[in-house]
């Protein structure tokens, strides 16, 4: 693979450390320590300001502001305007002064850096002694969390501890509704009220376009502070005040803040006012210490439940719990009107919009760790059917066409030939329910909310597909998960997602047609379900073209892919990385060179449908060919790699999953984190190594251990039990910690596990 890594940060197993502060990697380390807990996020920039390159990024999950599309859309069906998630403020907005002179790491005098995030209790830490010009040292040490229990809670702490003198230092802490949207290069933040009630500075914000509001109240906790004074601006608050430090003895103070978020923009601002006091009253109560001890907490249970341990390989210990990190703090199903954007609450890159990474790469990390979440990322889909319906309409089509870049349900794709091509999302949200309910038995949301996206995405496709001359059905003018090739016809992938799918909803109906009558009744009459409607996706699904050449039996992309040209992808310079900021669109296109698996996608999500001998002959086809510009693409390389017993390409494309972020692989780390292929990485360690399967009758399992491991181990939440895998050099140890029996298949033989665990060697095999 041509990409390698930029490796700067300390190897630690329960933290992320940096020491030295890197200009030129300033931006990576802001996103590398962003902190999130699903209501809201913030990039790892400083809160006492700095005037070198950084984006102040603060996000709220779901407040979103939109803008006309740049091009002219001239066409029918075409998405003219995009909705993005919009920069907020500023509420861990610091100014430090001494005698004068701002703190401020492009001019100042800094030694002793180091920055810090724990994994253990999620906090980000800061500390670094500042040298005045005038010869006073100072060391600071800075502290924040986003509370996990408390969502609408932010917490600051400041320790100032002068090393050499005894005075004064001022400081300035607020609200900014300032900061600038990054990637539209403007502010769409107006502020209609702000002043101070009981304690609490507050001030709110309304978006352009949107209307959304945001609240925003803090509250300072210190002994030390002095002759507190106000300061109000356009679209800032704050307060002004001084401490008297004392040489060798540490002063401090908290911030406590809470961000509240109103999305209806008919509400008064008097209301949004009036809840958010209430709410800022209530939690800027706790003590710092308080609100810390239950985020604490709240990790410490996550830790101690689903962790994964790696023994013998400390890069990838740390990669594997960063990974874990990221996906709990980025979404746990706090709000069904919430789900997963590609960057999380990171970045501004993909703009907050959620994709179908969602359904296909973060839902089995949430079925196995968080079941309740995973119904909810479901339900925020079924929240925004009328939208996906609407959209069909402009496509011509009927049904459910669910689009390939949403914050609110709208296509927001800018990107034409994405937005209207990539059909296979509707296809992956029915997957997501498939999966779903195969392993959680929720017949209960499947009836009251499953079966009619799955009608309706079925009513999409039947309308999407045509007929071929020689009678077979399939999918024309499309665009598959390897964007690299598009308006294609007959997409692998596409076309065995719609047939499997289409199977899936004639089963569902046939089955509440026994077992719930009533309902199916209902849901029918709903939308209008014609009988005949079911027998011609019948037809569609066995006479699918699927494409495959019968001599080699290896599945072509896509028509006409076997005949396009080659591309030795290993001749392309690390420098040329990423191709879409170096390559124009018609040079990438051309070739035979894919930009993420497609085919070997569909074979790793229908395992069970193919033969190993199937697999390995796709993967050694599809693997040279594969560039790995999507950062979902190593781990399901990695995956079918370790099922084949490639172990040492298993293991490379591993390390490059975890740390992917981390070691800044893609040169884009800086734009924001890269979350939905972090939940690829865990399904790396469980489905790659863990060689679990979910798509048979029983969980699966044939583990596997690189060579470099002593030993690693996961936990999974399945059938309300724990189940425990620990795999070394010899054996593979299955045991519930808590909850009933599973049943499971070990290297092809049925087992019943349960407290007591079994023991079974390792085949020779699946070791090196």
């Amino acid at each position: 693979m041509a990409k390698v890594a930029d490796r700067y940060l300390e190897v630690d197993p329960w933290s992320v450390v940096e020491n030295g502060f890197s200009v030129e990697r300033s931006r990576v380390s802001e996103s590398i320590f962003s902190l999130s807990n699903e209501y809201m996020g913030v990039r790892g920039y400083f809160d006492e300001g700095y005037s070198g390159e950084r984006l102040v990024g603060s996000y709220l999950n779901g407040v979103y502001t939109e803008a006309p599309i740049p091009q002219p859309n001239i066409y029918k069906g075409v998405a003219n305007k995009t909705r993005f998630m919009v920069n907020t403020l500023d509420w861990l907005y610091t100014r430090i002064s001494i005698d004068r002179e701002q703190l401020d790491f492009a001019k100042c005098n800094i030694k002793d850096f180091m920055r810090k995030l724990d994994l253990k209790n999620g906090t980000v830490s800061r500390e670094f002694v500042w040298t005045t010009s005038s010869g006073k040292s100072l060391k600071l040490t800075f502290i924040r969390f986003l509370s996990m229990v408390d969502s609408n809670l932010g917490c600051q702490r400041i320790v100032l501890e002068p090393v050499d003198f005894s005075g004064r230092v001022d400081v300035q802490s607020g609200l900014d509704f300032t900061p600038i949207h990054v990637s539209e290069k403007k502010n769409f933040w107006e502020c209609p009220k702000k002043g101070r009630e009981n304690g609490i500075t507050a001030i709110i914000g309304k978006a352009e376009k949107s209307g959304h509001q945001v609240f925003s109240g803090f509250k300072l906790c210190s002994d030390s502070i002095a002759d507190t004074r106000l300061v109000e601006e356009e679209k800032y608050i704050g307060l002004e005040f001084s401490i008297e430090v004392k040489q060798g003895t540490k002063a401090s103070f908290d911030k406590m803040v809470v961000n509240y978020a109103d999305k209806n923009s008919n509400t008064d601002t008097a209301k949004v006012w009036e809840s958010g006091m209430n709410l800022a009253g209530k939690l800027t109560a706790m003590s710092f210490e308080d609100a810390l001890s239950k985020h604490t907490a709240y990790w410490t249970d996550v830790w101690n439940n689903l962790d994964i341990t790696i023994e013998g390989d400390p890069e990838n210990q740390q990669g594997i719990r960063f990974c874990i990190f990221q996906l709990h703090q980025t979404y746990h199903g706090f709000d069904a009107s919430n789900n997963v954007g590609a960057k999380g609450l990171t970045g501004e890159a993909y703009s907050g919009h959620t994709f179908w990474d969602t359904e296909t790469y973060c839902l089995p990390f949430y079925i196995f760790n968080n079941p309740a979440a995973a119904r909810k990322l479901l339900e925020y889909r079924y929240k925004t059917l009328p939208q996906a319906l609407d959209w069909a309409k402009e496509q011509d089509c009927k049904g459910a066409c669910y689009p390939m870049s949403t914050i609110d349900g709208t296509e927001s794709c800018g990107v034409w030939w994405h937005g209207n091509l990539e059909i296979h999302v509707s296809g992956a949200i029915s997957y997501g329910i498939w999966h779903y309910v195969k392993l959680t038995g929720d017949t209960e949301f499947l009836y009251s909310q499953g079966v009619e996206m799955l009608l309706q995405v079925s009513r999409f496709f039947a309308s999407r597909g045509n007929w071929s001359p020689d009678g077979k059905f399939g999918f024309y003018g499309v665009m598959g998960p390897d964007e690299f090739h598009t308006f294609v016809n007959n997409n692998c992938y596409t076309n065995v997602l719609a047939k499997k799918m289409f199977e899936y909803t004639l089963e569902v109906v046939e089955e509440m047609k026994k077992t719930a009558p009533g309902k199916f009744e209902d849901v029918s009459g709903r939308i209008s379900l014609d009988s005949k409607e079911l027998d011609g996706w019948k037809s569609m699904a066995q006479s699918m073209i699927i494409p495959c050449d019968e001599k080699t039996g290896i599945y072509e992309q896509h028509d006409g892919y076997f005949m396009l040209p080659h591309l030795d992808i290993h001749s392309i310079p690390v420098e040329e990385f990423p191709l879409y900021h170096h390559w124009t669109l018609p040079r990438i296109y051309r070739y035979d060179m894919i930009k993420q698996p497609d085919v070997l996608l569909f074979m790793f999500f229908f395992s069970q449908d193919y033969s190993m001998v199937g697999k390995l002959k796709n993967y050694e086809y599809y693997e040279p060919r594969c560039i790995h510009e999507s950062s979902l693409s190593p781990s399901v390389h990695s995956i079918l790699a370790a099922e084949l017993g490639k172990h040492d390409e298993a293991y490379n494309f591993f390390g490059f999953a975890t740390r992917l972020d981390l070691d800044n692989y893609n040169r884009n780390t800086g734009e924001g984190l890269h979350t939905t292929s972090i939940a690829a990485a865990w399904m790396n360690i469980v489905y790659g190594f863990g060689g679990m399967r979910t798509d048979g009758g029983k969980l699966i399992f044939s583990p596997s251990i690189p060579e470099k491991w002593k030993s690693f181990s996961f936990r999974i939440l399945y059938n309300n039990a724990v189940l425990s895998v620990t795999v070394d050099k010899d054996n593979a140890v299955f045991r519930t910690i808590s909850g009933p029996s599973i049943e499971a298949v070990i290297f092809g033989r049925g087992y019943s596990i349960d407290s007591n665990g079994i023991n079974i060697p390792l085949p020779a095999d699946r070791k090196q």
